[in-house]
């Protein structure tokens, strides 16, 4: 055997671990890497089969920068294999656990300093820093007390470990109007999603000059999905990403959720290993994050007209398919009305997304939320936005940024709800 294939199957086969597994962070790198050719984007693909190599960010795209993590006991090796086949590369840091530490500092003397904390007492303001779920959950209840004429707040379910699963409606009142659900945070690593959902409610409640954006639609946001995971990546592993549920016969937890949909279920893109980052679960709905918004929107999917699921990282508007590169028959309707979104996301500080179905643009992966909502619940409109990061996520400072250029997609969205569905 070719030594050089020797090496890369016992690189990927490190990856064995029989129980939960969370590669170490000291000495950790984050890679920023290059493809320039098919076979350098699919060798680099096969690297990241292994436990100690995390992806946060990789699409299909030539050229276009992937980042990937890699422990430190596995980093000279990968290195070496990206240099023997002359992939570009450029090691952002070689620490990443000092990286992690320090943002979790930055964002503690943020929410230390912000008036949320310093005044005492609950606001309707946004949030300036990354919360604590509890402290979403005091937002959600002020805004349901204080702006009851427009803001309703429900329960769609709990979490594997018993937390509340809220959505949040805003509405001017009505029966069978129709409505936009968003949802956020159902990887748990993806800090921005969640308080990108929460700053669109916040615009929506309290800033006036909205009010004509819910006059004739509703909207219905769910802003973590994953309770469980994202207190996870708070309190114990920052790059946490599935839910936190127990696997019969495995000790490693959880399942991604976002593979946990019943279409084209486990086809594509997913994993039926428990100790796998894209472990599909032991079957469709497994979850009871995913199972608790299956029974929500098909209650409601006569009204739900648009639907869009919060992610993070990489400026991309993502339309289905996951499961296949065939692209669904609305997609003329699906690539218009992405293209207006992308235009006004673009407008206040020329952010620029990509657009396409999830399988051509990023990768394929069955089971994922966006395909279900369109290709089973009938919703028109269906995306997956992945939204901009930093190192990880954007720092708190990025936060109102992102959530004000976000909010003006958003408002497009609604529009074309209207215009198509409001006699």
């Amino acid at each position: 055997m070719n030594m050089f294939y020797f090496i890369l199957i016992i690189f990927i086969i490190a990856a064995g671990s029989n129980g939960e597994y969370h590669p170490p962070l000291k000495g950790m790198q984050y890679f920023s890497i290059t493809c320039k050719t098919p076979e350098q984007l699919s060798l680099l693909r096969s690297l990241t089969n292994n436990p100690n190599v995390l992806t946060l960010k990789l699409s299909q795209i030539l050229g276009e920068s992937a980042d990937i993590l890699v422990t430190a006991d596995e980093s000279s090796q990968f290195k070496n294999i990206l240099l023997l086949y002359k992939i570009d590369h450029t090691i952002i840091t070689d620490d990443v656990e000092h990286v992690v530490h320090e943002e979790a500092l930055k964002n503690n003397i943020v929410r230390m300093q912000s008036s949320r904390i310093t005044l005492n007492k609950l606001s309707a303001e946004p949030f300036d820093y990354y919360p604590r779920y509890h402290e979403m959950e005091e937002y959600i209840t002020f805004l349901a007390k204080n702006y009851s004429e427009i803001v309703s707040v429900d329960s769609i379910g709990t979490s594997f470990q018993n937390r509340t699963l809220y959505v949040i409606k805003i509405s001017s009142g009505g029966d069978n109007k129709p409505q936009i659900l968003i949802d956020a945070g159902i990887h748990a690593r993806e800090w921005i999603a969640p308080s990108t959902a929460l700053y669109a409610v916040h615009q929506l409640v309290t800033n006036q000059s909205n009010t004509y954006l819910y006059k004739n639609v509703d909207w219905l946001i769910i802003p973590s999905l994953n309770p469980d995971g994202y207190e996870y990546t708070h309190s114990n592993y920052r790059f946490w990403r599935k839910t936190r549920s127990i696997n019969k016969g495995s000790t490693c937890i959880g399942t991604d959720a976002n593979r946990n949909f019943d279409l084209k279920w486990m086809t594509v893109g997913a994993s039926s290993n428990p100790c796998s980052e894209t472990y599909g679960g032991p079957k469709p709905f497994s979850e009871v994050e995913t199972l608790a918004l299956k029974d929500y929107v098909m209650a409601n999917n006569k009204t739900i007209k648009a639907y869009l699921t919060l992610h993070s990282y990489g400026q991309y508007l993502l339309h289905p398919w996951g499961y296949t590169s065939d692209l669904p028959e609305n997609e003329p309707e699906l690539r218009s009305v992405a293209e207006r979104a992308a235009a006004a996301l673009a407008a206040p500080f020329g952010t620029r997304y990509t657009i396409g179905s999830s399988t051509n643009v990023l990768y394929a992966a069955a089971g994922g939320s966006d395909d279900w909502l369109m290709g089973v619940a009938g919703a028109n409109l269906s995306y997956t936005v992945e939204l901009p990061g930093g190192r990880f996520d954007p720092p708190p400072s990025r936060i109102e940024f992102v959530g004000i250029e976000t909010f003006e997609a958003f408002k497009v969205f609604q529009e074309y709800i209207e215009k198509t569905f409001v006699n």
